[in-house]
């Protein structure tokens, strides 16, 4: 049986523990010392060592009770998208906030605490159950970069579930987008503003040019761009030389994001060209979209274990990508189980205490399915 009181425990002391991407030392130290004490084999890979970060990933085995159940992952990520030093958690009608500067770390403590909690519930009912194996991550807010490293095929796992965005609980995301990060340096030249402005170059001005020709914002319906970043400029009285952009755009058809990558990359030729300026252009694709159909055996054990528990089991499509779309690419089916976290990457970020609960629940009855329970 699921413990309340344990798992809202388990949720706050991980998100006491602040883990920004690369220094998730104190977390993996923590949870491995907590998986090991109810009773899962726990290694940790070297992905640390190539990532730069003070940790690794951590893998951790649950076996089976239940011979020839397909062998499966629960995976969820160590890091925060911010620090969470000095954190002060509030509850405040069954739902838990920061009441601190800082963020709360529900992403992606609500969906480590309920895959711990799970196992550990089942382990003490001896429910039925194939193996289940934890794959918990490292850097996942700055790039997948965890699962990226993660040897994820020596693993032997059928299929899988990436614990990893937001309500409601008892849906899925089994669809996602192509996302392409695009980083330009425009190089013009440097003069005095003031004294023989027309011999410059401005590189702010070759920007402005290529962004207020592009197309930007909402593309269409599942194709957005953006550009985030701008840095440049050494003085108020100098031409600017040199500026730097970051960008991005995301789809779900690639034919899609091609076109838009294209036509972003050629404003900026275009106006460095009108100009007299030059421009350098990284474009490299971050990660690569999924989609998984609905009767595939992953979605189909996971909308049966949802709607046993009388939750919608709805498939979502999300612009936004996790590690999920990593383990898809190294030919591990996987799809996203929603969680509570709400108003993620920002301050108010918050989770309910009957979320916790109910995502803990929905693990349950997944495993349960997979076990053919």
């Amino acid at each position: 049986m699921i413990n309340e009181d344990r798992l809202v425990s388990l949720f706050k002391k991980l998100c006491l523990i602040n883990a920004p991407a690369l220094k998730e030392r104190e977390s993996v130290d923590f949870v491995k010392g907590y998986l090991t004490e109810i009773g899962l084999e726990v290694r940790e890979d070297d992905a640390g060592k190539k990532l730069g970060s003070n940790a690794n990933n951590v893998i951790a085995t649950l076996k089976g009770n239940v011979p020839n159940a397909p062998r499966v992952f629960l995976s969820a990520h160590f890091d925060t998208v911010e620090p969470t030093e000095g954190l002060v958690i509030e509850e405040r009608n069954g739902v838990f906030y920061s009441a601190s500067d800082t963020i709360l770390g529900a992403d992606d403590k609500a969906g480590m605490a309920p895959a711990i909690e799970a196992l550990h519930s089942m382990i003490e009912d001896d429910a039925p159950r194939g193996d289940v194996v934890l794959l918990f991550t490292l850097a996942e807010e700055i790039g997948l970069l965890g699962a990226h490293e993660l040897d994820i095929a020596s693993l032997g796992l059928d299929f899988g579930y990436v614990l990893d965005t937001g309500p409601p609980v008892g849906s899925f995301v089994t669809r996602t987008a192509t996302h392409d990060k695009i980083d330009v340096v425009i190089h013009g030249k440097p003069a005095h503003s003031g004294k023989n402005p027309e011999d410059g170059v401005s590189a702010l001005e070759v920007a402005a040019d290529a962004i207020s020709r592009m197309r930007l914002g909402r593309i269409d319906p599942e194709t957005t761009a953006n550009f985030g970043l701008i840095q440049g400029g050494t003085a108020v009285n100098v031409v600017p030389a040199i500026v730097k952009l970051r960008g991005e755009a995301r789809s779900t058809s690639v034919e899609m994001l091609d076109t838009q990558v294209d036509h972003m990359i050629k404003e900026f030729e275009r106006a460095a060209h009108e100009r007299g300026a030059t421009v350098v252009i990284d474009h490299r694709r971050h990660y690569t979209s999924y989609t998984i159909p609905p009767d595939a055996e992953v979605v189909r054990h996971a909308v049966a274990g949802s709607r046993s528990l009388g939750f919608s089991g709805e498939l979502r499509t999300t612009l936004g990508g996790s590690d999920a779309n990593v383990f898809n690419t190294k030919g591990v089916p996987s799809i996203v189980i929603a969680t509570g976290m709400d108003k993620i990457h920002t301050h108010d970020e918050n989770v309910s205490r009957r979320d916790l609960v109910d995502t803990t629940r929905l693990v349950v009855a997944i495993l349960g399915d997979v076990a053919g329970v």
